[in-house]
């Protein structure tokens, strides 16, 4: 979901600096974020969080962490309106592509969020109905890279193949290769580690890598038959 369908760097990643903050920390850069991620292992951005603060001789208790970085993220709850930092964050895939891969396929998310977050970004977007499946931080015990996510969703599904699984950090593809899975690397070119995380897909065997998701959805738009003629803004 984040990086892939919705744009969390106002948001997700803004909501790291801000609690490392909180607990005491300089604040760090998106670049020192983003070597996190490249590391893998740290797919959760409660541990990025708590990365961030050992490395900063910062001990604070895990369960403290949670609320913490909600107070940032989720902010005040306007009705059924969150104003935090979440008010940022933007859906990038196009909705009549969107629709179009809903005809071709059974789509389903599998994200590291928490079920509250994730539920409400596809209900804020008007999304929720095109997921034949929402599979989050809640239902799993081992979280990506492990490819537990990935075999139950090949479980749920057979005999349905999973065609791809589309993804924009290191662990997601470390996940795909681990269950034997077809991998979409997103990698935007302005991406601020571009060559060292192509680098780092390639190093899993994934061999596709696109701009954003609307280009995913293309590929796989093409490799059920279906021309791609849906324009990208649409």
């Amino acid at each position: 979901m984040d990086g892939v369908l919705v744009d969390v760097h106002g948001s997700y990643r803004r909501a790291i600096q801000r609690t490392v903050v909180h607990f005491g920390g300089q604040e760090p850069t998106p670049a020192e974020v983003q070597e996190i991620k490249n590391l893998g292992g740290y797919n959760n951005d409660w541990d990025v969080t708590r990365e961030l603060l050992r490395r900063r001789g910062i001990a604070v208790p895990y369960a403290e962490i949670p609320p913490a970085f909600d107070e940032f993220y989720i902010g005040r709850r306007n009705g059924g309106v969150w104003e935090g930092l979440i008010a940022s964050e933007r859906w990038l895939l196009a909705p009549a592509k969107l629709a179009q891969l809903a005809t071709l396929y059974q789509l389903a998310i599998f994200t590291g969020r928490p079920r509250e977050h994730a539920e409400y970004v596809l209900r804020r977007f008007q999304t929720a109905s095109a997921f034949a499946r929402l599979l989050v931080m809640e239902d799993v015990v081992q979280g990506k890279p492990h490819p537990e996510g990935l075999e139950r969703l090949r479980a749920e599904f057979a005999p349905a193949p999973i065609a791809a699984y589309i993804g924009d950090t290191i662990d997601d593809a470390r996940c795909a290769a681990s269950s034997g899975t077809r991998f979409i690397g997103i990698l935007p070119r302005t991406h601020s580690t571009h060559h060292e995380l192509r680098a780092l897909f390639a190093g899993t065997g994934c061999q596709e890598i696109v701009e954003d998701v609307n280009q995913a959805a293309d590929l796989l738009c093409r490799a059920a038959g279906q021309p791609q003629t849906i324009p990208a803004g649409s």
